[in-house]
């Protein structure tokens, strides 16, 4: 038995099987699409102003502020810590929601909140580090779809419970607290990886399949999630960095590190095609983390909870779906992209305007949940081509790095609009209010790249028309 349990620890099939177990748990969070009339209602008994201005604001800002720190962490101690620490993190974030009382406690729950999402690059990071390149594609695959699938079996199930069953909101977090706990356990079960992508890098890594053939799509939700494939560019000018053993000065290797970090994110800015593609996704996902932050206040805004009914839940179940229906329609869509894809990202980023003002100017909860959903199955169309666009003009670490980069630039723009819209110590505006600003946030995307896409195309065409007539020149 204890030889057996070897060999399947060495294979790439059991660190899968685990990883998605605890991926399955650590989403199937059926309390999550109704925190907030949780918060408002007779357990928290909590103003929607408080939530609104007070509460919610602190998720964005300790998101920020641990991002960076928790991303050198998680491949300084090689991943499997950091899903620890996000287990506790979980198990922490819903005991304080049972049990705990006021808007100090639910700062703290926000905060800790914020320290999940920053150790979820673990999750897709982990994968990569203890199975071998050839099952890369595989593994993503696995790793990705059970995210999904436990996202809306969640929401389903929450919906059911509060709809049919009449179970309280108490009790789905009482739920969701038993997934996380259990998440928690697979995660001791995880086989430490003996290599991660910039500390612990081996000497004579093996060859990994090109961005073409790669997981872009799995990388869009799990920055930082590949190593890298050194391109004969950058083997010239130099080699990694990598640590040697008994080395008694190891902040000059962190240091070597950050530099190579650095001199990477350069070059891949350096391409004026992969800016504005990082640009748009900076812009777009910032914007459409706020609208998600915020959106359940919103329709408890047109449809107060404690006198309608909810379906919050099943409006998420949709929405998930949708948009793995638009990311997996993307793979089957051949066009230009080089040429239309500008073009696309400033129509969509427009429709995505609408759906933000019709939510704004409506007061029927219904054509809210439509507006939602047509914001977030545009909003997953757009961020699948983009993944598409960067990863394949990168290799695999490079375009990892990227992904990091353009969140972290959109975390930071997210955390603007909230200090100057959202908190309480800058405009507080009311929730309607909020979305006629992430509207209007959405329209001016949509004009530049509108106006981007038009100059590309008119000078594509002037370039062929004056090739066209110096060909036929005498």
């Amino acid at each position: 038995m204890d030889c057996w349990k070897g060999a399947a620890s060495h294979s790439w099939i059991y660190p899968t099987v685990i990883i998605c177990a605890n991926g399955f748990f650590t989403t199937m969070r059926p309390s999550e699409s109704f925190l907030t009339p949780y918060l408002t209602g007779p357990d928290k008994n909590l103003t929607i102003e408080e939530v609104t201005n007070e509460i919610l604001p602190v998720w964005t800002y300790s998101y920020l502020a641990l991002l960076f720190p928790v991303f050198l962490l998680t491949d300084y101690v090689r991943y499997k810590p950091v899903l620890l620490l996000q287990g506790i993190s979980l198990i922490l974030t819903w005991l304080l929601l049972l049990f705990a009382h006021g808007v100090v406690a639910m700062q703290l729950v926000e905060f800790f909140y914020g320290m999940v999402t920053a150790t979820e690059v673990a999750y897709y990071a982990y994968i990569y580090s203890v199975v071998s390149s050839q099952h890369y594609q595989r593994v993503t695959s696995y790793c990705r779809s059970v995210t999904l699938v436990a996202a809306t079996v969640a929401a389903v199930l929450g919906q059911l419970l509060v709809s049919l069953a009449h179970v309280s909101y108490f009790y789905l977090n009482a739920i969701t607290l038993a997934s996380v706990s259990l998440a928690l356990v697979c995660s001791f079960f995880l086989p430490m990886p003996q290599r991660s992508m910039f500390f612990h890098r081996k000497d004579a890594p093996e060859p990994l399949p090109g961005p073409d053939k790669g997981p872009a799509a799995g990388a869009a939700h799990g920055p930082w999630s590949c190593r890298e494939e050194r391109s004969p560019s950058a083997a010239a000018r130099g080699p990694s960095p990598q640590p040697q053993a008994g080395n008694s000065r190891p902040h000059r290797h962190t240091l070597s590190v950050l530099l190579q970090l650095g001199r990477d994110l350069r070059d891949c800015y350096g391409s004026r095609p992969l800016l504005y593609w990082s640009l748009w996704w900076a812009l777009a996902t910032a914007g459409f983390n706020q609208v998600v932050n915020y959106v359940q206040v919103l329709w408890d805004f047109r449809a107060p909870s404690h006198s309608s009914p909810v379906y919050n839940g099943a409006v998420e179940a949709i929405a998930t779906f949708l948009g793995s229906a638009t990311s997996m329609a993307v793979g089957y869509v051949k066009v230009n992209w080089d040429l239309s894809g500008e073009l696309a990202l400033g129509i969509f980023s427009a429709l995505d305007a609408g759906s933000l003002l019709l939510m704004h100017f409506t007061d029927n909860i219904w054509a809210c949940y439509a507006g939602y959903l047509a914001f977030k199955a545009c909003y997953m169309l757009l961020i699948t081509i983009a993944t598409f666009q960067i990863a394949v003009n990168l290799s695999m670490e490079r375009y990892a790095l990227m992904f990091g980069f353009n969140n972290f630039v959109a975390l930071v723009i997210q955390t603007i609009l909230t200090v100057v819209v959202v908190d309480s110590r800058g405009l507080g505006l009311d929730i309607s209010t909020q979305f006629l600003i992430y509207g209007s946030y959405f329209t001016v995307i949509a004009g530049i790249f509108l106006i981007r896409s038009m100059y590309t195309i008119i000078s594509i065409k002037c370039r062929n028309t004056s090739v066209a007539a110096e060909s036929t020149a005498p």
